[in-house]
């Protein structure tokens, strides 16, 4: 049979055993929830950033686009003004 081994306050190994288990699970679930608020918090402004550099993407592309059918118009006119000195 087993002996039971008392400590001085009169726990067994066992009870302080699982005292401390339950302690460490504890811990162990705080620290999860402040992983978890943290991870929520990186996505949150990963995504914020993202958005962020889809819209200045959007504008750049739109200014290019601008830019480039300003220079093809003035291709166009520098065009017709080479042939109107030609002729």
């Amino acid at each position: 049979m087993a002996r039971k081994n008392t400590s001085e306050n009169g726990h067994t190994r066992l009870e302080d055993a699982m005292a401390t288990l339950i302690q460490n699970q504890a811990a162990f679930v705080a620290q999860l929830s402040d992983s978890e608020r943290y991870h929520l918090k990186y996505e949150r402004e990963t995504a914020e950033r993202f958005a962020r550099i889809e819209t200045q993407m959007a504008e750049i592309i739109r200014v290019l686009n601008e830019h480039g059918r300003i220079l093809t118009e003035h291709g166009r006119l520098i065009e017709s003004l080479t042939d109107a000195v030609r002729e």
